[in-house]
């Protein structure tokens, strides 16, 4: 992954599952994730939604989707391994008809084909409808196989599993060797990574996921030249954006730095004509007088004084801030800089810096901490600089960075 990719990629991503009920009613869920960075945040879920025209009132316009369908109207069979569904092929998974009449996903795992079928007049009406919605769906799927993408941040340890309505049989290598619908629910409670996640928002986090993470994973969708084109449009786009805001900013940083040169060369020029006589009668003081402002500024450095402001007060606002679902562990300002001392031999702080440790279950509440201490003016800089569940003590421990 190069470090670009990260910019490359959709940012934020609607997941939205339509599965077809025996009276062909649908049952709509929805799972929006949003990239920052390296992490993922779930941002909007709902589960079912009983008419697309729902999704209106809680995904804004041109929102991007991965639309994935399931329940009645589509099939799914196991053959043996195929790279490649051709005519033949496919008349194996559904005698007598027209391979281009119906969408078609291929999943492998293994020794085995999961092929998944749906007619293109039925599907194709829930792509036209998010459409008329003003929403762009770019990736299509099919049944629960997109969930091979999430299963390691699942705690999913066993060889059987059921989730979204369907009981999934693996082998010891995590193979996939057969798939069908059941109306059970998972026996235990599913997390994903250290969060409980409802069994059926599972399907639309994984279609989300894989859009979001397209150029990394192998993604499993169905074939449909016509969104493979808008996709590909879009990525197109998304990287021209990229792309050009980086030239922007290499031709303004340039000028800027030409400026900026030409500026103090004048300057320097205009002083050093006038001080230059008076340079010369100071030339053996010089030294000593450089000497004793280097010791002041080191003793200064080394004593962590970095220009008398109060960080009684700037304590006071970070925790007054504090969701109560966080338990505080500790503040330290201006913490002692171990790399730093041990180099020099002496105590070195690290200036203008608050450390912050605590718990919290989740990590949302953390996040929101950090969004209400980013408001501050005062603050230049914040960053969560690790977030990690500790299972004895069933919590999150967190440790927040900011610069002032």
């Amino acid at each position: 992954m190069s470090k670009l990719d990260q910019y490359y990629r959709f940012s934020k991503v609607a997941g939205v599952n339509i599965h077809i009920q025996s009276n062909g009613q649908p049952l709509i869920q929805v799972c929006q994730v949003e990239a920052n960075g390296n992490q993922l945040d779930i941002t909007k879920k709902f589960t079912d939604l009983t008419s697309i025209n729902q999704l209106k009132e809680h995904l804004p316009a041109k929102a991007v989707i991965s639309l994935n369908l399931s329940g009645k109207g589509i099939l799914h069979k196991r053959i043996d391994k195929v790279e490649t569904i051709d005519q033949n092929a496919f008349s194996k998974v559904l005698p007598n008809v027209k391979l281009e009449d119906f969408y078609m996903q291929n999943f492998i795992s293994g020794e085995y084909s999961f092929v998944s079928i749906a007619r293109k007049t039925e599907a194709g009406k829930w792509l036209n409808q998010l459409n008329e919605l003003n929403f762009q769906p770019l990736l299509l799927s099919l049944g629960v196989f997109p969930i091979e993408n999430i299963i390691p941040q699942l705690n999913i340890y066993e060889h059987q599993a059921i989730i979204g309505g369907y009981q999934i049989q693996r082998n010891d290598k995590g193979e996939w060797i057969d798939v069908k619908a059941t109306e059970e629910s998972s026996a235990f409670a599913i997390k994903l990574a250290s969060e409980k996640m409802d069994e059926k928002l599972l399907i639309p986090y994984a279609t989300a996921f894989q859009l979001v993470m397209i150029n990394q994973l192998d993604t499993v969708r169905a074939n449909d030249e016509k969104l493979d084109k808008i996709l590909n449009a879009k990525q197109s786009e998304q990287k021209l954006k990229v792309q050009g805001v980086i030239a922007l900013a290499v031709i303004f940083t340039l000028l800027l730095l030409n400026y900026v040169t030409l500026s103090w060369f004048n300057s320097s020029n205009a002083v050093l004509s006038e001080q230059v006589g008076k340079y010369a009668e100071t030339t053996s003081n010089e030294q000593e007088v450089s000497d004793k402002i280097k010791q002041k500024q080191t003793l200064l450095h080394a004593l962590g004084w970095d220009g008398g402001i109060n960080k009684s007060i700037l304590i006071d606002q970070v925790a007054s801030l504090m969701p109560p679902e966080i338990t505080l562990q500790a503040i330290s300002v201006n913490p002692v800089d171990v790399a730093d001392s041990r180099v020099q031999k002496m105590v070195v702080y690290d200036d203008k810096k608050i450390i912050i440790t605590g718990n919290s279950e989740k990590i949302i509440p953390v996040n929101e901490w950090i969004a209400r201490i980013k408001t501050k003016s005062w603050v230049k800089n914040i960053q969560l600089e690790n977030f990690a569940f500790d299972n004895e003590l069933n919590t999150g421990r967190f440790i927040i960075a900011i610069n002032y």
